[in-house]
């Protein structure tokens, strides 16, 4: 993701209320991250109110930590690359002596920010 000039300002936002059992697993969810190196931690007086943290309930009851970078879209940059269409990746694949799995439920954290972006891409 790449934010475009001019750069936006700090957009500082309050955060939505949650209840204390949600808190608790958001704060679970951070420390899982931050421990597998998604995230890092960073300043307190950094942009750290640009998105507020939303827990998204999966299918199997389970949460997803999601960040609500909605303010954000005024900013970046499209990314116009379409996505492949699912037969004609498994056709290239097809004859492949190995293929590697993915780890989907972390890879969905794993979107990479340009220089430009970083100050403004933290939960």
């Amino acid at each position: 993701m790449d934010v475009e000039r001019p750069y936006p300002p700090i957009l500082r936002r309050p955060s939505y209320p949650v209840s204390l059992e949600t808190r608790k697993e958001i704060e679970k969810h951070i420390n899982e991250l931050l421990d597998i190196d998604v995230i890092r931690k960073i300043g307190h007086n950094y942009f750290v109110e640009v998105t507020k943290p939303v827990l998204i309930t999966c299918n199997d009851g389970k949460y997803r930590l999601c960040g609500y970078f909605r303010a954000m879209n005024n900013y970046t940059k499209s990314d116009r690359y379409p996505m492949p269409r699912i037969p004609h990746a498994l056709e290239k694949v097809e004859k492949a002596k190995y293929i590697t799995k993915t780890d989907c439920m972390k890879w969905f954290h794993q979107n990479k920010f340009t220089q430009n972006y970083m100050p403004y891409g933290y939960v």
